[in-house]
């Protein structure tokens, strides 16, 4: 029977997307693994692959399409034999029957051959929905396909059921996790946009729509404010040590096209604090907190219309050239929307940095569920008073620790933001 082609669900918290651009057309023939389109998430473009083997019978969002929810159909793919006068009677198939009381049947006789067909229906009499592919891979390896739960739309059984399955272990097969229900999206807030419209009667402005990024962001940082009991940790950090050992290692490393960055510095001392205080290195998780044992610094990148925070992980093995080369691709990836979802998902701690805007300091929002986001400021010189008691002049960068309360408390927070002063103002410690 025809069978429905359903808009994927490209990362955990995805509820819709935008079709972008289909690879296949009408009455093309795809087979597992071929990419029929591509699709955009509020974060990336991604492609998604055929799971089954058939033919595109009729596609049903069109490219451009956008806020498509996820398990939506967005196509419809044809068996063999099957053409598209057989879409419009497909719905009324698409239910199971209910189990009803089976009348005896006469025996039948035993069939000549030692391998089994594969059962159309279950034990139950509820219809078996399997691919053709399937079946034929069932059938060859004697497999019976009412012991296998499949993965595809609505249950049905794909070829990836069946790879790699004997008889004996047909039974064994793993029924897929139940479906979870999609978030609800979060309730608006303020006035409507209507009622904003009104209070701008007779003036000119541009009207401009929001795309999936943009909302995402709108509701995952009002969430954010709303339900993270923030709290904020202020210290001015002197750069002169620094300065002076980052340009010596970038003359030692030019011949290698190594240029360091202040930024690089800075997630190194952040990775190497969460392994000095390794009780902030956690994240809330609903009813329990999750500590953390590698440093994954997530960094904020700026992309038209909105952000990415993606995240290097197992930054405190790492040095200075390797985490700038990885920051360097993760953030021209991100510019390009073409990071996958487990670059930029994850982390315990963020780091955003507006001092090349010539921003002195500024508050960050929390990226949940992380426990904590440094927001780094413009390093400038300013008079400070010495250890002798002399006044001196040098370079301070302010910086504020945001901390969620839930997993971090003032004490340890404290702590935390402490080891990243040392870290950044004895920077060769950091290569020990």
């Amino acid at each position: 029977m025809p069978t429905e082609i359903l808009m994927p669900a490209l990362s955990p918290t995805m509820e819709e997307g935008t079709l972008a651009k289909w690879l296949v057309k009408e009455g093309d023939e795809v087979s597992s693994g071929d990419v029929m389109c591509e699709i955009e998430t509020d974060k990336a473009t991604m492609e998604f692959e055929a799971v089954d083997e058939g033919i595109i019978g009729k596609i049903l969002v069109a490219e451009g399409t956008e806020g498509v929810k996820v398990n939506a159909a967005i196509a419809v793919l044809l068996e063999e034999g099957e053409s598209a006068d057989d879409i419009a009677a497909a719905p009324a198939e698409k239910a199971a029957p209910a189990a009803k009381e089976a009348e005896p049947a006469p025996a039948a006789a035993p069939a000549p051959t030692a391998t089994p067909a594969p059962a159309a229906a279950k034990a139950d009499g509820t219809r078996i929905f399997a691919s053709p592919l399937a079946r034929r891979i069932a059938a060859d390896k004697g497999v019976d396909l009412g012991t296998i739960a499949g993965s595809g739309p609505r249950g049905r059984i794909v070829k990836a059921d069946v790879e790699g399955l004997s008889k004996s272990d047909a039974p064994k097969a793993a029924a897929p996790a139940p479906a979870q229900a999609a978030a609800p999206a979060a309730a608006p807030t303020g006035p409507s946009g209507d009622a904003i419209a009104k209070m701008y009667e007779g003036r000119e402005y541009e009207e401009i729509t929001l795309n999936g990024m943009r909302k995402t962001i709108a509701a995952r940082l009002t969430e954010a404010k709303q339900t993270v009991p923030h709290f904020y940790l202020r210290r001015d950090i002197q750069l002169d040590a620094l300065m002076a050992f980052r340009a010596q290692l970038n003359k030692q490393l030019e011949p290698r096209g190594v240029k360091l960055s202040v930024n690089d510095f800075i997630i190194k001392a952040c990775a190497l604090a969460l392994q000095q205080v390794p009780d902030a290195n956690a994240v809330w998780a609903g009813d329990k907190v999750f500590k953390l044992k590698p440093s994954d610094v997530a960094v904020a990148v700026a992309i038209e219309g909105g952000l990415f925070t993606p995240v290097l992980q197992d930054a405190e093995m790492k040095s200075l050239s390797a985490l700038s080369a990885e920051m360097k691709d993760l953030a021209a990836r991100a510019r390009d929307r073409k990071l996958a979802p487990h670059e930029y998902q994850g982390g315990s701690f963020a780091i955003s940095n507006l001092g090349m805007f010539g921003i002195d300091n500024f508050d960050a929002v929390i990226n949940p569920p992380h426990g904590a986001i440094l927001a780094v400021g413009a390093g400038t010189k300013k008079p400070v008073v010495n250890a002798d008691g002399d006044l001196g002049i040098a370079t301070v960068m302010s910086v504020t620790l945001s901390v969620d309360h839930r997993v971090i408390d003032g004490a340890l927070g404290a702590e935390l933001l402490n080891a990243i002063k040392d870290n950044l103002e004895a920077p060769m410690t950091m290569l020990a």
